[in-house]
């Protein structure tokens, strides 16, 4: 259990991004505890996503952002808390000739795993690797597509009670040997 991990929280967060176009509406999903899953439908390019975040232990599932189009439905489901999102990638650029730019793909990467690509590999990339952070929250643009993204960070922090314990359980067993004699039994002499 040494070097155990807290998974984030929504004290201390960073707003990045946001990544694509300029069509469709602002969004913003807050910041949690973390990603539990996401969802996404997708063909020639991203045209929804859903999160589920943890709140505290308790998942909240947010709201669907984009349009009712795509062929293709992936679900991302990460093994929350052990498990947490740290990079989010992809590619933006219009679908049609002269039109606004969307998202056309999106890669996740956790702790453990990478997810993708989804979509199609197309247009301007970007990418916000987070070493030592995870991805708590998401906020954008969507109208028929997901037109723009970005996301919230903050760090992974090392859990502050587990170091405590341990510490503690260190100094009482250092205690015991300290005050026990070679044969079990404790020195109560008396000096003369």
């Amino acid at each position: 259990m040494e070097g155990e991990k807290k998974v984030g929280g929504t004290k201390k967060t960073i707003t990045v991004g946001p990544w694509g176009g300029t069509g469709g509406s602002n969004w913003d999903d807050g910041s949690y505890t973390g990603v539990r899953s996401i969802t996404l439908v997708y063909d020639r390019c991203i045209d929804s996503i859903r999160v589920e975040y943890d709140k505290n232990g308790k998942p909240v599932l947010a709201e669907k952002h984009g349009g009712n189009g795509g062929t293709q439905t992936t679900n991302i489901r990460l093994q929350f808390p052990e498990e947490f999102l740290t990079t989010v990638s992809g590619h933006f650029c219009p679908v049609v000739h002269g039109g606004s730019a969307v998202i056309r793909s999106l890669t996740f990467k956790s702790n453990r795993r990478s997810f993708g690509p989804f979509g199609v590999q197309e247009g301007t990339p970007f990418s916000f690797p987070m070493d030592g952070g995870l991805i708590v929250g998401f906020k954008g643009r969507s109208g028929w597509y997901l037109d723009a993204i970005g996301f919230r960070l903050s760090r992974v922090h090392t859990s502050k009670l587990f170091e405590r314990l341990q510490l503690k359980l260190q100094q009482l067993l250092t205690q015991k040997t300290v005050e026990q004699s070679p044969h079990g039994k404790t020195n109560n002499k008396a000096h003369a």
